[in-house]
């Protein structure tokens, strides 16, 4: 059977669609569901797979993802604990990844804020294509099933205005430790780099972390924005796998 895939929407999500698009092509049965009508806890139950798309949820009063962040804890806490436990997967994206940084769902599942994602180091809207490094092993013992089969160098287009990854010296390393860094900004060859390769400052180019199952993911590029290979930039030139159904591909793969 199809797993069964919920994706989140809210005022001010505007990747919804695409995402729900990425997830039918990669043989998923999804559904499109806003916020106000998700008013069972029980109603997370009938779904393997959770997904927060990007936009400007709320239009980022308060920040980004910190509205949305907060309805999330307090109607579906509980809820989103016991799906997630269960072994049920999520995904972040964008404003997703804003948002499950912002409930504390990533990067451990305790419901507190231990990182952020900050205004762009260049003060200003970044919407480029980039190359990312993949970090298939999580603490050295669990590949994240978002991952599996894919090169060490991808490439996604980023979209947003708040999506440099922030946090204190003593949680990076317990990131960096842990094996919670998923994604990492490049160069075209794996080397770090600065901007606008890191388009938005992030620290130690982290692009995105899973939790330490590596069975939620939360990513600032938009893996639903390269699900043909037309959507590459340079397709005319050169024909690469399209990274982002990939991606997608890999969650239905994991509950065959």
């Amino acid at each position: 059977m199809k797993p069964k895939v919920l994706i989140l929407r809210t005022a001010g999500i505007n990747c919804d669609k695409e995402t729900q698009l990425a997830f039918t092509i990669a043989g998923a049965q999804t559904r499109l569901l806003h916020i106000n009508h998700l008013t069972k806890h029980d109603s997370l139950r009938e779904y393997q797979i959770i997904a927060i798309p990007g936009g400007f949820s709320y239009g980022d009063d308060l920040g980004a993802g910190k509205i949305f962040s907060l309805e999330l804890l307090l109607r579906f806490k509980d809820a989103l604990r016991a799906f997630i436990e269960k072994g049920g997967l999520m995904i972040g994206i964008c404003n997703g990844f804003q948002v499950l940084v912002k409930t504390g769902i990533l990067p451990d599942l305790d419901f507190k804020q231990k990182v952020t994602l900050a205004f762009n180091d260049s003060g200003r809207f970044e919407d480029r294509w980039t190359y990312l490094k993949v970090t298939k092993s999580q603490s050295h013992k669990v590949t994240s099933p978002w991952l599996k089969d894919l090169p060490e160098i991808i490439n996604l287009p980023v979209a947003h205005g708040e999506g440099k990854f922030y946090a204190s010296d003593d949680i990076l390393e317990a990131i960096e430790k842990n094996g919670h860094v998923a994604l990492r900004y490049v160069d075209k060859d794996g080397n770090s780099a600065g901007y606008p390769l890191n388009p938005n400052g992030s620290l130690r180019d982290i692009a995105g972390i899973t939790d330490s199952t590596g069975r939620i993911l939360g990513l600032m590029p938009h893996p639903e924005r390269f699900i043909f290979r037309h959507h590459w930039l340079y397709w005319r030139e050169k024909e690469i796998p399209p990274a982002g159904l990939q991606i997608f591909k890999n969650s239905v793969a994991y509950f065959k």
